[in-house]
């Protein structure tokens, strides 16, 4: 086996040494994940002749990185004294905006406008490239302070010498030869089929194993119920090739570092954004449960391992991730980089499209999820609304003004109990254009919780977020730091804010009044029929906002040590329509739209009586019409398996 590894990699030099010119001066070539790093001396060659890099990349269909070799890099010092001298005096950037990665040759610059680097064909890029030797790594710096991405940046440049050698451990194993000439394909549904939580799917081939997703479903009665079911099939975490994190909702990614505590050494792959809010959601989750008193299978040096293992990749990204699959993420629309994944299987043997969450209908936060994609032959497709159809967005946007209006019109105060990622920015948006409009009258918008830090990741990745809130950021019109917005920490101001005369909109976590500064805001103003409780978000059975959303108007909280009675007094108000998921209108759109079309469709991802009615709706409406009259549609459940290829 060494052998033919050794065969394959020295294969690929010969062929960089043979294509590229004697007076780049290459020094090395390395296998650092699913990229090719050829590390030069002359800086100058690379800057002058990227066209050499792209053909070379067509013609071995590798993903290739340049990078200079340290001997001809300045010093971090010097490096730092003449980028700062080569920018704009109007940058807004500092010393501390400013990181050398010396492993990766790598000089990190935060700033507030990526594209002063890359106008007049990269003039300032190449610049900085070309003087110092470090390629410029630009990263947009937001208007709102992250921490997580703050400490994410110092975590990964600290640890940059173990990255390297995980990306090179990891360049090994993808790039060597195919070992199997019986090749098949296989799909094991390890969690959220015929249910929704601990989302998980095995992908099977003779060559490598890949776990598309891997989450957690807390409120699951049963600890087995709670965990995808890797253990029933007697595969360990470190036979795993490669992990891809669809999107960042604990569901989908809760237990990834589950499997970094228990062996797994690979790699995880998803859209910066999602790396970032996982890692919050995952930190979170550890800061609660730690609170509650309950036991996580995993603590946060799993999530920082899982971080130095994560690899992120852009939308439309063809990348090797195995030596015989290879994965393009597409935009899902679902939440902030959200992504559907499509794995291209051997060569032209077999191509999954797994959708993951998806939302295919535009919103204000996102554009609607894609449709197109090279080929598909099995599609993987979420159910959770398959049986409901919601009311239109624009329905939504409008009743939960009127509503919001006509409380601020009698003195009252608005509590809007959201979600952090994605529900809470989508209401954010709203009534910033509201506002901007004068349909509805300007108050102070509270915001507190989680929800701070998750909008902030939001400003930081606006060429994720829809055109038309792009270009409004882009313009300098930025909805998330909106004049009404007030943002709140602590615990202090919330009884004298409650007590004031001044109406005022809450928006607070969680959306299910589960936890959060949500109760105790409720606690306060439910007594007070001035105030109004919107709910924007699916309240699940059990939970006491379905227990109010339901009418009960008689609350038991436990307020420190003792027991208090709560009357619900307020108005309340839940308002369907800005979910995050495709109804069962707009998945049998998605299905007539996806080009080309799957041979066979897998659903998953919803109750049985949600994917019970899509697929009698697919075989009444779309087969043999817009679907082929011999396509196959699948409803299995946890535990089942389906060979696609045999």
């Amino acid at each position: 086996m060494v052998v033919l590894v050794d065969k394959v990699r020295a294969r690929i030099r010969e062929e960089i040494f043979k294509k590229i010119p004697h007076e780049a001066q290459v020094t090395k070539v390395e296998f650092e994940g699913p990229e090719i790093a050829i590390y030069v001396k002359n800086v100058k060659f690379i800057i002058e002749n990227e066209s050499i890099i792209k053909t070379l990349a067509k013609t071995i269909r590798k993903r290739i990185v340049v990078r200079v070799d340290e001997s001809s890099r300045l010093p971090e010092r010097e490096a730092l004294k003449r980028i700062l001298s080569l920018l704009p005096q109007d940058a807004a950037i500092d010393e501390d905006d400013i990181t050398f990665d010396r492993v990766l040759g790598e000089v990190v610059i935060k700033t507030p406008e990526p594209k002063v680097f890359f106008q007049d064909d990269k003039l300032l890029y190449r610049m900085i490239f070309q003087v110092t030797g470090w390629r410029p790594k630009i990263v947009r710096k937001p208007p709102l302070k992250s921490k997580i991405l703050e400490a994410a940046l110092r975590y990964l440049v600290s640890e940059s010498d173990e990255r390297l050698k995980v990306l090179r451990a990891i360049g090994e194993r993808i790039h060597r030869q195919t070992l199997f000439k019986d090749q098949y394909v296989r799909i094991t549904a390890l969690g959220g089929f015929q249910e929704v939580g601990r989302s998980a799917i095995l992908v099977e081939t003779a060559e490598s194993k890949v776990l598309l997703d891997f989450g957690f479903n807390p409120s699951a009665p049963l600890h087995k119920q709670a965990m995808p079911r890797l253990d029933a099939l007697g595969i360990r975490p470190e036979e795993i090739d490669a992990v891809v994190v669809t999107h960042a909702h604990l569901d989908h990614s809760g237990l990834v570092p589950f499997l970094f505590k228990y062996g797994y050494d690979g790699p995880v792959y998803t859209t910066q954004a999602t790396r970032d809010l996982m890692v919050l959601l995952q930190l979170d989750l550890l800061d609660i449960s730690k609170r509650e008193g309950k036991s996580l299978p995993f603590d946060i040096k799993d999530v920082h391992k899982m971080l130095l293992h994560t690899i992120p990749l852009r939308y439309g990204e063809v990348t090797d991730i195995t030596a015989d699959i290879r994965l393009t993420l597409y935009d899902a629309g679902h939440v902030l980089g959200s992504a559907m994944a499509h794995l291209h299987i051997g060569n032209g043997l077999h191509n999954i499209v797994y959708t993951g969450d998806f939302k295919f209908g535009k919103t204000r936060l996102l554009n609607k999820a894609n449709t197109e994609f090279p080929r598909v032959d099995t599609l993987i497709m979420e159910s959770t609304y398959g049986g409901v159809v919601q009311p239109p967005r624009e329905q939504a946007e409008k009743e939960l003004i009127e509503v919001i209006k006509k409380t601020i019109e009698r003195r009252g105060k608005v509590l809007i109990p959201a979600l952090s990622v994605g529900r809470a920015q989508e209401v954010m948006v709203v009534i910033a254009n509201a506002m901007q409009s004068n349909a509805l009258p300007e108050v102070p918008v509270y915001i507190e919780g989680m929800i701070n830090e998750v909008t902030a990741i939001h400003t930081a990745y606006p060429e994720l977020l829809s055109r038309e809130l792009r270009e409004k950021i882009y313009s300098g019109e930025n909805p998330f730091t909106y004049k009404a917005f007030k943002i709140l920490e602590g615990k202090t101001a919330r009884a004298e804010l409650v007590e004031s005369d001044e109406p005022c909109i809450i928006i607070a976590t969680s959306g299910m009044l589960t936890g959060g500064p949500a109760v105790e805001y409720f606690r306060l103003m439910a007594p007070d029929p001035k105030n109004s409780l919107i709910f924007v978000s699916y309240q699940v059975e059990g939970t006491l906002g379905r227990k109010v959303r339901d009418g009960l108007r008689e609350i038991h909280l436990v307020v420190g040590d003792r027991l208090e009675i709560v009357k619900v007094n307020m108005e309340v108000h839940a308002i369907e329509g800005f979910s995050g998921h495709s109804d069962h209108r707009q998945l049998l759109a998605f299905l007539a739209n996806i080009t080309p079309k799957p041979k066979r469709v897998i659903l998953n991802h919803g109750e049985p009586s949600a994917i019970e009615a899509l697929a009698k709706s697919i075989v009444r409406k779309l087969q043999g019409k817009v679907l082929p009259a011999n396509v196959e549609i699948y409803t299995p459940k946890v535990l089942d398996s389906l060979a696609l290829v045999i």
